[in-house]
């Protein structure tokens, strides 16, 4: 995506809030999600079944809930009253999980959390996509999902830290994570505007009828094909902590998988958004792509803790300079009326794409062993960079200032 010569726009303090909002509620969440396994089992009682359970009912929650809130948030017209009722639903409810005094009143805290991170999803989306000028749309979402990344890594240190200098009190802790929470939700009520752009001229007909998808833009029935297919190489990270364990990485350093691999993201997700905006976005993808590939190459043929390593990085790489671009290029082909109903559709799309791929996962890492489920990673994302090749053709505009 080309600049035009002699522009230079900083991106606006509206984008920098909504990014520390995302920040700040990451922080929260990924503070207690790190810890509430083992209080589930050691504390609650529950056992591996209902904590597959749990989880599994809690994610699909938030797909199936992001595509009526996107698609509310396009028919009234209104972006931040329904992503702040998102985030003021996951701060409200992070004091049930210090509180809660059996496993049904933590089952159901988690289950509203996610519900909160479901109705804000897509509509935080349109709005980041309505606040950004085009010339740094790639930037403004590329800054989000850093600092978004960033709450990924910082939760889970600070929660280790808490917990050392707690004495394993795991309800101190969860007060603890109140507290970023609330700031999050503050941020998003008080320090962030919505343009006066975002209503739409009529509301004819609801976002999710037949009248309404049909007017989604062909361009963007194909980025969401193509992103379905990549996702279907983007299972659990789960596996790749297996692998690190199985090349002999000690129990207490197990965090540090996940650590490593997101700061890697949030490092690169900006600079890849910047350079989106200069080049076409298509070719920044492709590197991404690529990059998956080499992960799951060095994954499934690595022979110690080196290789895993590699591995690890080259994954980290991969979602920063995807992660951020995908969802700019849903704004790049959706009408500014239309952009709720869009992310809602590209994110079930994706969370229902991510549930099949951990599960095909499973069976091949339980039937044929590790290096079968890295290589099938490694062959959808091929059939996804063919496509994404294929779609440049097809809209060799796509991606680019026009």
């Amino acid at each position: 995506m080309q600049t035009p010569a002699g522009v230079k726009e900083r991106i606006p303090s509206g984008i920098w809030a909504l990014g520390f909002v995302s920040l700040l509620m990451d922080i929260s969440s990924e503070m207690i999600h790190a810890l509430l396994p083992v209080y589930l089992v050691t504390i609650m009682g529950a056992s591996m079944e209902t904590l597959g359970a749990i989880e599994g009912i809690a994610e699909a929650t938030a797909s199936i809930v992001k595509i009526f809130s996107g698609a509310f948030s396009d028919w009234l017209g209104k972006r931040k009253l329904i992503v702040a009722c998102g985030y003021g639903l996951s701060a409200f409810t992070k004091p049930l999980f210090p509180l809660a005094p059996s496993l049904g009143w933590v089952v159901a805290a988690r289950f509203l959390d996610r519900a909160g991170k479901g109705i804000r999803g897509a509509p935080r989306d349109a709005l980041l996509a309505d606040l950004a000028p085009e010339t740094i749309r790639g930037a403004a979402f590329g800054l989000r999902k850093s600092l978004d990344l960033t709450g990924s890594f910082a939760g889970p240190l600070l929660a280790i830290l808490l917990m050392w200098l707690m004495s394993n009190r795991f309800r101190a802790v969860f007060w603890v994570a109140v507290i970023p929470a609330f700031l999050s939700f503050g941020l998003i009520a008080l320090g962030v505007r919505e343009p006066k752009h975002t209503a739409p001229p009529r509301k004819a007909h609801f976002p999710l009828s037949r009248a309404a998808l049909a007017r989604l833009r062909p361009h963007y029935w194909l980025v969401v094909t193509v992103s379905t297919v990549f996702t279907l190489a983007q299972f659990s990270t789960a596996f790749i902590i297996l692998r690190a364990k199985a090349e002999g990485l000690p129990l207490a350093l197990i965090p540090l998988v996940l650590v490593a691999m997101n700061i890697v993201s949030a490092l690169a997700a900006l600079p890849a958004g910047i350079l989106s905006d200069r080049v076409n976005r298509i070719s920044v993808l492709l590197f991404g792509f690529a990059m998956l590939i080499a992960a799951d190459l060095a994954l499934a043929f690595s022979t110690g803790l080196g290789g895993v390593a590699l591995g690890i990085v080259l994954w980290g790489l991969h979602l920063g300079f995807t992660q951020g671009l995908l969802p700019t290029l849903v704004a790049d082909t959706t009408a500014p009326q239309f952009r709720g109903t869009a992310y809602g559709l590209f994110n079930l799309a994706a969370g229902l794409a991510l549930l099949a791929a951990s599960l095909a996962a499973g069976a091949l890492w339980q039937l044929l062993g590790p290096r079968a489920t890295f290589l099938a990673g490694a062959l959808f994302t091929l059939l996804a960079l063919l496509g994404l090749a294929g779609m440049r053709l097809l809209a060799p505009n796509l991606g680019r200032l026009r």
